[in-house]
């Protein structure tokens, strides 16, 4: 397993980093001033901490109800076999089903954990009869429909 060398951050840098994440449409000027610096100082730390590769990228979050995306499932999957090549194989098809939103290869009974976005229940059947019920080497699927998000993910505990 591939460990990442940790950044050591200062506390501006953790500032920066808790205002990206709450709100990264915001100008350089703008955070800037909350974290007290000038526009030039602030862009040069943000720069550094993308080419250190602790701000990974920008996204928008969407709302999936207003898509049309009422239902969500939490999908354990097991494969026949834990070799390299069927590991490879699967992630490869597994990556081609625009549903599924996120993969974790996992440890215990299951070897991953997937969270998928449906319509509604019977577009779900679709995507489980389609798609996941023909990726290669899958011999289990256990699907669990989540009733609501109790904790939305608003990022990661920064400062």
């Amino acid at each position: 397993m591939k460990t990442e060398k940790q950044v050591s951050l200062d506390d501006t840098d953790i500032q920066i980093l808790a205002n990206l994440q709450n709100n990264c449409r915001q100008s350089i000027s703008e955070l800037a001033e909350k974290v007290h610096l000038s526009t030039s100082a602030c862009h040069r730390r943000i720069k550094s901490l993308e080419d250190v590769g602790v701000v990974t990228g920008y996204v928008a979050k969407l709302s999936p109800q207003k898509l049309g995306f009422r239902a969500e499932f939490f999908v354990e999957l097991s494969l026949a076999t834990q070799g390299e090549e069927a590991f490879e194989n699967f992630e490869k098809a597994l990556r081609q089903i625009p549903e599924v939103l996120e993969c974790y290869l996992v440890g215990g009974q299951y070897d991953y954990l997937l969270r998928i976005v449906a319509q509604d229940t019977e577009d779900y059947e679709r995507i489980h009869r389609q798609s996941l019920s023909r990726l290669p080497g899958v011999t289990r699927i256990q699907s669990i429909l989540s009733l609501r998000t109790v904790k939305p993910n608003l990022g990661l505990p920064i400062g």
